[in-house]
């Protein structure tokens, strides 16, 4: 059975990092879109980057640029998340998404085929 599975959030003081994993058992990635997700409480869902099979095309929203880093490794199946000098407001829950071709770009939470569970992030002192 397909299916995402995310791991690597955890709690973490303002200015750590953390590398978030996203393991796509049963996908193939080279021709999808890949991206994060995260959804903190109160709010909606905030895409947060993306990745495009073509050209390697990256997205970021704002509120991470310089901080935060998409890869994907199309052949051991993994689409990772680094982030860097986190603040408070990151804190949520992040999902990884994947959407075939021909999609919107970026894609909004909404926006994917796919999506896993999620892993937490907690960024607090």
């Amino acid at each position: 059975q397909a299916q995402l599975v995310e791991s690597g959030g955890g709690l973490v003081q303002p200015g750590g990092s953390l590398r978030l994993s996203c393991t796509a058992f049963g996908f193939t990635l080279n021709y999808n879109t890949v991206g994060w997700f995260r959804q903190a409480p109160g709010k909606n869902r905030e895409g947060v980057s993306c990745n495009h099979y073509r050209d390697n095309m990256t997205y970021y929203t704002d509120s991470v640029k310089g901080r935060f880093t998409i890869s994907r490794d199309n052949a051991q199946k993994m689409v990772y998340l680094q982030m860097n000098n986190l603040k408070p407001e990151d804190t949520g829950r992040y999902h990884c998404g994947i959407m075939g071709p021909g999609g919107t770009w970026p894609p909004g939470p909404d926006d994917y085929d796919y999506w896993g569970q999620g892993t937490q992030v907690t960024v607090s002192s």
